[in-house]
């Protein structure tokens, strides 16, 4: 399995879902070895981590997160900074020794920073490869100009892969429309949860103070996480925000998480004149990151395109309803999400103002959730996998 990110070193759900998806797969008695582009110590029961760098034993550093530039110290004990197109082809290279001495039946691959590598080992090895999609260029470019580089590798891999798994109908259509891609070539195995992972204690006080004395108050708390990219619509949320505001003034936001577009957003807040109504907190994790959901009235995902949307049922989870973007494909398994057009702030503002406002409302909504939410598991998306691999391994042997 290649990868570019696992927990704690992930920016997103990209790594989530890659942790969750080979925890189940073991339970399949399917034995991984995992590889990275990053040494981390990582003492996982069900896989087998390997660290994609220079097999030479010099030292190695990331300066952020793992889509940043890297540092190595060579023999000579100089410093050399690798950009991350540089990265990509050092983590091909390194694949390309490790499996020289080892035997695979087959290679999954997740997202396009990895593509060019599968392929690479398909031809080295004559093993299936499947393309684990959870997004595509359309998507992180929010509608607008692709990326010509990333565009072409998508394009070119999926021409060449045995198999191609969507994390949802909704990218599986962008997959047809984009790329010219047969249907018959995509399967759709969806990202999940595991409810068993959500415990919430009420007893221990929440991270977030200051918000739990505004609720104290009469306070709502709308609340959102993920990256901030244009892909993401947390502009229009903003835009949404200043109306939410001004008809209900006992109404906060909580922004969490960092992107290119956090010093935007701070901007935009500011310049909207809500900016004593908007707290960004940067990059969350652990027990920061858990309050963060809980302390929330509303979860708000307005995404522009939103390949599925971990964090929708991560909020059900900590006991939160929430309001996604129609262009998300979490929505195909759980029913019970209020939905909206990205670009419709207007309605962004009746539906956000309509649940903070009748706790009727905001209570079925979470109560209905709950119920699909409790059905959904990380062990059925690895099954579907499984029969995938199956599949693929049959016909090679053929």
């Amino acid at each position: 399995m290649l990868g570019w990110e696992l927990p704690p070193h992930n920016s997103g759900g990209l790594g989530v879902a890659s942790y969750n998806i080979c925890r189940s797969l073991k339970k399949r008695n399917i034995d991984i070895e995992f590889v990275l582009p990053y040494i981390s110590n990582y003492d996982f029961d069900f896989m087998n981590v390997i660290p994609a760098i220079p097999q030479s034993g010099i030292e190695f550093m990331m300066s952020g997160s793992s889509y940043d530039s890297f540092k190595y110290i060579d023999e000579n004990n100089h410093e050399v900074w690798v950009d991350f197109s540089d990265q990509e082809k050092l983590y091909e290279v390194a694949v390309l020794k490790i499996i020289q001495t080892k035997k695979y039946d087959i290679v999954h691959a997740h997202d396009w920073i990895t593509f060019r590598t599968a392929l690479r080992v398909k031809e080295r090895k004559n093993i299936p490869v499947v393309l684990h999609v959870h997004s595509v260029e359309s998507d992180r470019s929010g509608g607008n100009q692709p990326n010509p580089l990333h565009f072409e590798i998508e394009s070119l891999a999926f021409r060449l892969a045995d198999s191609i798994v969507a994390v949802s109908n909704h990218t599986k259509n962008k997959i047809i429309h984009d790329y010219n891609i047969p249907e018959n070539k995509i399967a759709v195995i969806h990202n999940s949860i595991n409810p068993e992972d959500f415990t919430i204690n009420i007893n221990e006080a929440n991270t977030y103070t200051y918000l739990n004395q505004l609720k104290n108050q009469g306070y709502k708390i709308v609340t959102n996480i993920g990256r901030m990219t244009i892909q993401k619509g947390l502009t229009n949320l903003l835009y949404a925000a200043k109306e939410v505001i001004y008809y209900n003034p006992k109404t906060f936001f909580l922004i969490v998480g960092n992107g290119e577009q956090f010093l935007e957003l701070i901007t935009l807040a500011a310049n909207l004149g809500i900016g004593d109504k908007v707290l960004f907190t940067d990059f969350q994790r652990g027990k920061n990151l858990r309050d963060a959901f809980a302390v929330g009235d509303l979860f708000v995902m307005p995404s522009i395109s939103e390949p599925f949307g971990l964090t929708a049922l991560e909020s059900i989870g900590y006991g939160v309803p929430a309001l996604i973007s129609k262009q998300s494909g979490v929505a195909e398994v759980i029913n019970n999400f209020l939905k909206v057009d990205f670009w419709d702030i207007k309605e962004m503002v009746n539906q956000i103002s309509s649940t903070l406002r009748y706790d009727v409302l905001k209570t079925e909504l979470y109560n209905n959730a709950y119920r699909e939410f409790n059905n959904l598991s990380w062990d059925h998306t690895a099954e579907k996998l499984d029969n995938l691999y199956q599949y693929h391994t049959r016909t090679n042997i053929l």
